[in-house]
């Protein structure tokens, strides 16, 4: 049997691809691809004191536009205890508004103010109520007066958004915006920092390249720890996704580092795809994925714990981030194994630049599937508008193909772990091994579905 045409270059260079699991059909032709990736709007703007850590709400001095935290992040602790990693993270569960900012947060838990599913959604649906621990720490918040005050403001922000002209929430408006705040299934995972740090002008971020690899483990850490909290909390969710905006070409409201985490009841098209996928070939994964990609040289880099190649029928330019744990759950991954895809997701965001807008997009085996499915994520290039061919035909027009992908990234690679900027364990291009069926997700058909000691927890 011969392999199938997932990637065919014609005479005249024209790239056509297919998706393995999706079906969808992309080609790259030949001179499209040759515009700048990313281009300034305007000119930069000079920063001046005040914009270092309140220049949007999501700031680490405007912690007060953003409705009450679930959880935030702290700095590891020089006296770590025995058995916890080195870059291991210090979580607080819960901080009342009068303590906002007696601390300062790596990375924040909020809910989204503008959630696409509500607690409304699954009370009304489902009958789903607010657990009890849940349901005292709303109202433990409105019992200090800086609470109340808080919520006030949020509650009225969002109402003025709505279009109400001069909101006056009552008590009982107060406890249920409270109480639909801590009971979101609509989380942001929120970073310190909008610029990197010795910034002088607006024209460069702080996004997840330009954190360093401890940063980037902790930031996927707690970002991992919140998905299993939002599956634990709501017997009805069936997937929890997990992506990232970056910049406004990628969707992003604000452009400041998040993540963002959403419950939903249904698995969606593409899963069920996938789980289809899977039980006519357990394999598909190894075999329409790594294998394929590394049988194409589309091999870009690779640790110990995780693969990443330059994927192929995507409407974007995509690279493609597998897990190679036996666990499929991120959260029963060991530290290792969490950090070494945290290390190599950070280098492709490294490699990527800043500059670039991106969605970063976690897969993983929804809750209540039996089959192993190994955690991957996504990171796609949005450098490319679906325009009317598209719509047409349905054949989509990507500008950078595969191999085009690989070749910018290499050298960027190999020039970052030069500078000590990425993780030093990360072999790249030529010197990742390659061998068959790297990814171990069969070997663990009954992986244990989480629990209190899982590695999220264990690493922050």
């Amino acid at each position: 049997m011969r392999d199938p045409a997932y990637l065919d270059i014609l005479a005249d260079g024209t790239v056509k691809q297919i998706n393995p699991f999706s079906g969808t059909e992309v080609w790259t032709v030949p001179r499209r691809g040759t515009r700048p990736l990313a281009t300034a709007d305007r000119a930069p703007r000079p920063l001046v004191p005040q914009d270092d850590a309140a220049y949007c709400p999501f700031c680490e001095k405007r912690y007060e536009d953003t409705p009450p935290e679930k959880a935030r992040l702290l700095a590891p602790d020089p006296s770590a205890a025995a058995g916890e990693p080195d870059w291991a993270g210090r979580t607080v569960g819960f901080t009342t508004a009068s303590d906002m900012y007696a601390t300062t947060a790596e990375f924040r838990r909020v809910p989204n103010l503008f959630e696409i599913l509500s607690f409304d959604y699954w009370r009304a649906n489902y009958g789903y109520e607010l657990p009890a621990d849940l349901a005292e720490r709303a109202r433990t918040y409105l019992s200090e007066e800086a609470g109340r005050r808080h919520v006030d403001r949020v509650l009225s922000a969002k109402l003025r958004a709505g279009g109400v002209a001069d909101p006056q929430p009552s008590a009982a408006d107060l406890l249920a915006a409270a109480e639909g705040f801590f009971g979101s299934g609509h989380d942001l995972v929120v970073a310190r920092r909008h610029f990197p740090q010795g910034a002088r002008d607006d024209a460069v971020l702080a996004g997840s390249g330009t954190l360093t690899p401890a940063e980037h483990r902790r930031f996927i850490a707690f970002t991992i720890d919140a998905m299993r909290d939002l599956y634990w909390r709501n017997r009805y969710v069936r997937y929890v996704t997990v992506f990232q905006n970056w910049l406004k070409p990628a969707g992003a409201s604000l452009d400041h580092l998040h993540k963002q985490l959403v419950a939903i009841d249904e698995h969606g098209v593409g899963y069920e795809l996938a789980l289809g996928a899977l039980r006519a070939d357990p394999e598909a994964f190894n075999e329409r994925g790594a294998n394929y990609a590394a049988y194409k040289n589309l091999v870009i880099a690779e640790n110990d714990w995780a693969l990443a190649f330059a994927g192929f029928g995507h409407r974007y330019p995509t690279i493609e981030v597998f897990s190679k744990s036996e666990a499929p759950d991120p959260w029963n991954h060991t530290p290792q194994e969490l950090a070494g895809m945290a290390d190599l997701l950070h280098a492709m965001h490294a490699a990527t630049g800043p500059s670039i807008p991106t969605n970063e997009e976690w897969h993983s085996r929804p809750v209540d599937a039996t089959l192993p499915m190994p955690w991957r994520i996504m990171l796609k290039w949005r450098v490319s508008t679906v325009a009317g061919f598209e719509g047409a035909t349905k054949i989509y027009l990507n500008t950078i193909d595969p191999y085009a992908l690989r070749d910018r990234m290499v050298p960027e690679l190999f020039r970052l772990r030069a500078a000590g900027l990425i993780a030093p364990e990360i072999r790249i291009a030529t010197e990742a091994t390659c061998r068959p069926n790297p990814l171990a997700y069969t070997a663990n058909r009954g992986a244990v579905r989480g629990g209190a000691g899982s590695a999220a927890r264990q690493g922050g």
